[in-house]
């Protein structure tokens, strides 16, 4: 909070005024962040692209998000823990709408024959999960750039999902 305060030029007792704590400040923070994304996912979703495109789009989309405010994230992903019931209920809602939104690209893709069956449950949280496990890992200073990452992942997501009746004709 003080390194926050010192950025913004004012006292840090005075960041209480508009925060309560900094557990508040955290949470708002991040729905702002991740509002954004669901917002650019809500448009992959709408878009005419295959649901394989999509899905590519979408876990770039996640990964460069996640690159380019790795502080935050960071911060966010291990002190989730400590915040209060109603502050994670609050972040939740967010996070459901992200997770609806890719399990509806999974769903697409499962009713359009380019992805085999699988639980769209699961397969939604691993993919997120995957995505978010990055924060752990990643340097910008490393080897790979974000895009890179971004196409391993979505290699690796959607050969596992590949269907093995794709190109065939349904009877």
């Amino acid at each position: 909070m003080q390194d926050l305060a010192d950025a913004v030029g004012m006292q840090k007792a005075s960041l209480y005024y508009y925060f309560r704590s900094k557990e508040d400040l955290l949470v708002l923070v991040c729905e702002r962040a991740t509002s954004t994304f669901t917002q650019e996912l809500q448009e992959i979703v709408a878009s005419d692209l295959r649901p394989s495109a999509k899905l590519r789009r979408a876990l770039e989309c996640h990964l460069i998000a996640l690159c380019q405010q790795l502080d935050l994230f960071s911060v966010f992903l291990r002190e989730q823990k400590f915040l209060s019931d109603a502050q994670k209920k609050r972040l939740r809602g967010e996070g459901k709408r992200h997770a609806d939104l890719l399990a509806a690209i999974l769903e697409e893709g499962i009713a359009a024959g380019e992805f085999r069956q699988v639980n769209v449950t699961v397969t939604t949280l691993a993919l997120i999960g995957m995505c978010n496990w990055l924060y752990e890992w990643y340097s910008p200073a490393g080897p790979l750039q974000p895009r890179e990452i971004a196409d391993l992942f979505a290699d690796l997501a959607l050969k596992g999902l590949a269907s093995t009746t794709r190109g065939r004709k349904k009877k």
